[in-house]
């Protein structure tokens, strides 16, 4: 006897499909987004209550130059004699209008003072970039290539020397060096006289130095512009070029061990077109991946560097702002840098996720 199996029929029409869930690329990109706003806001609280602990910023700044009186007026005029719970939430409203307020040594708005001084902090760190992926990258491709061998036993130890030597240390020795043993290039400023007068003359200019001079096609003005960034430029990137020159080296000594690059290798593939071609590129993810910590190092270093090379940028301005104990203008700039690096870690991490979807999940 045979048994007789129902076979359900199939609805009929159109089969719905259920509705897809946001890319992971899409989750991924909103969540480092949100992340920006909590870290900003913990970093702008924990400067705010920092630059209180000594007191109101008019009286570490002008105490001492007023009468009692005068002091007392000028602190009740500027609201600080409030309670200081009142003034961080006032603070809080100011920074979400743009407004960082005035400072107190020379009375100008904190908002024009990074504008004026922000870009010669940005091309200092462009032009150390320059030098750390110059030196850092071939370098590191040369430790792996001779791995355990003398070249890349000397290259690991300048490497280490590099990041591990405080950069003013550095700038002193290549101005010594460069300055006065062989006075090839200049030792301090941006720009000679005659440059800074020239672009000073420029129509909308964008303080980036090295741009307004190419704008104008002035092609001696940018000569002396490079000329006078290649000491900085060298101090300030060292530091990132030993730790581009590590990572390179070790992940490609891991990708020339992996399975495509001996399939490679048997097919008769020389070992320069393996490293310049094959192996490296999945060794640079790393670096992409370490640059939004490493463009915030160099923002820190760009404090000693712009001082001891006196270019003038934001930290340059920042120690002589330290230096005359003007709070308001110490904390707005330290507030704007740490936008700059949140923002620049999110960007990295946005081109992480295109370069390497495993990082989205």
């Amino acid at each position: 006897m045979t048994a007789s199996v129902e076979v359900p029929e199939l609805a009929a029409g159109p089969v719905k499909k259920s509705p897809r869930s946001p890319s992971g690329l899409g989750r991924y990109i909103l969540v480092r987004f949100l992340l920006i706003i909590p870290t900003v806001w913990i970093l702008t609280t924990l400067v705010f209550f920092l630059m209180r602990i000594t007191g109101d910023p008019i009286t570490a700044s002008q105490g001492g130059r007023l009468t009692q009186d005068q002091l007392a007026q000028r602190v009740h005029d500027a609201g600080y004699d409030r309670p200081l719970i009142v003034q961080y939430f006032e603070y809080m409203g100011r920074l979400l209008t743009g407004d960082f307020g005035t400072t107190v040594s020379d009375h100008q708005q904190v908002t024009k003072v990074l504008a004026d001084y922000g870009s010669a902090t940005l091309e200092l760190v462009l032009f150390s970039l320059v030098v750390a992926f110059a030196v850092g990258i071939p370098f590191g491709m040369v430790a792996a290539k001779f791995r355990d061998r003398w070249p890349d036993a000397v290259l690991r130890i300048l490497a280490i020397l590099a990041y591990a030597t405080p950069v003013f240390f550095i700038g002193l020795l290549l101005k010594l060096v460069f300055g006065i043993l062989w006075p090839i290039l200049p030792v301090a400023g941006r720009a000679n006289t005659a440059t800074e007068l020239l672009l000073g003359g420029v129509i909308n200019p964008t303080h980036l130095y090295l741009l307004d001079s190419l704008r104008i096609g002035s092609m001696s003005a940018a000569g002396d512009v490079l000329r006078h960034a290649v000491l900085p430029a060298i101090a300030l990137g060292l530091i990132t070029a030993g730790t581009f020159l590590r990572l390179v080296r070790t992940n490609l000594i891991g990708t020339l061990g992996s399975q495509y690059v001996e399939s490679a290798r048997s097919r008769g593939v020389s070992e320069f077109r393996l490293v310049t071609k094959h192996a490296y590129r999945p060794a640079l993810i790393p670096i992409i991946t370490v640059m939004g910590m490493q463009i915030a190092l160099s923002l820190a270093g760009a404090v000693l560097t712009e001082t001891t090379f006196e270019w003038k940028g934001l930290g340059f301005q920042l120690y002589q702002y330290i230096q005359a104990r003007d709070f308001v203008a110490v904390q707005g700039i330290v507030v704007m840098l740490a936008v700059i690096v949140a923002v620049t870690n999110f960007i990295v991490d946005i081109i992480v996720a295109f370069i390497d979807p495993r990082v989205r999940y």
